[in-house]
């Protein structure tokens, strides 16, 4: 008897939604970064353990949105809530519950779907007594159908979540192959593997204003490469200066870093050639975010 469950990932910005999908899956599907609304959009994952397949849909963090692309971000983290079979609700191990997990917890009772709780990043916790008092103050909130400490980066008790997720799954055929991860195609996570590296490599606000489309992406008749070419859009000349750095240094580690990324994704050598050109505003014209895939 095959098992399925459809779960969707929510949360606030920055709690570990996206590694905790990577942990699941033993594999590199969303990037994760320290800074905010690094996932832009709904990334599915694929789960499947003998008969019973989890699906994940990894959803923006929830947040107030300043631009077209935040509002974007929230119409889907609501798409990404509305009719599945179970919610994974991601927070952090202390601190006080935020204005925008009390209105999510509202949006998700309004639902009606099982909700689990974890308190991810436990390897970080110093006091356990603030530990339990934020799992009173949650669970005072809701009536959750499991309560999980864990830790994402270090998979202690990660298991035992998979272990209350399974629960929550129904007698169903599988709705992927078995072998599958994502339904993310390969140019996306291309792209998404670039995004990653300028986060990491750049500061204030200037990654929240870049956008990479892969222009070209085939693998040669032989030698077993992969040519990948991607332009990395900013919205200010300033902005385009500092990704490419002097001499080119900066936009040189950015493509040296996602390229080892990609070639242990897809299994090959990967030639990867960068461009950097400027969108002024992008995030307020729909017609590029639509082009950029981000709608």
């Amino acid at each position: 008897m095959t098992k399925t469950a459809f779960v969707s990932i929510v949360g606030c910005p920055n709690v570990g939604k996206s590694s905790l999908l990577n942990r699941f899956l033993g594999q590199k599907v969303a990037i994760v970064t320290r800074k905010p609304q690094t996932t832009r959009t709904r990334i599915i994952g694929v789960l499947t353990r003998g008969e019973t397949q989890l699906v994940f849909t990894d959803t923006p963090g929830y947040h107030r949105p300043k631009n077209k692309l935040g509002e974007k971000m929230i119409k889907a983290v609501g798409e990404g809530i509305s009719g599945m079979d179970a919610c994974l609700f991601v927070t952090e191990p202390e601190g006080e519950i935020r204005t925008a997990e009390r209105e999510l917890l509202d949006r998700l009772r309004r639902e009606g779907a099982p909700v689990i709780l974890a308190l991810n990043k436990t390897d970080a916790v110093t006091d356990r007594e603030a530990l339990m008092k934020k799992v009173l103050a949650f669970t005072s909130l809701y009536d959750f159908e499991a309560v999980v400490p864990c830790s994402a980066l270090s998979g202690d008790n990660v298991d035992a979540l998979l272990e209350e997720l399974d629960k929550l799954t129904y007698e169903s055929p599988h709705f992927f192959p078995d072998d599958t991860l994502t339904d993310q195609p390969e140019r996306v996570i291309a792209a998404e593997l670039i995004r990653e590296k300028i986060l990491l490599l750049l500061d204030k606000e200037i990654p929240h204003g870049i956008a990479v489309s892969i222009e070209k992406m085939r693998e040669r008749e032989s030698g077993g490469i992969m040519d990948v070419e991607a332009t990395i859009y900013c919205e200010k000349e300033s902005h385009k200066g500092i990704i490419i750095g002097k001499k080119g240094d900066m936009l040189k580690r950015i493509s040296s870093r996602a390229r080892i990324d990609m070639e242990n994704f897809f299994g090959c050598k990967v030639n990867l050639q960068c461009w950097v050109k400027v969108k002024e505003g992008w995030r307020n014209r729909e017609g590029l975010i639509h082009n950029f895939g981000l709608d």
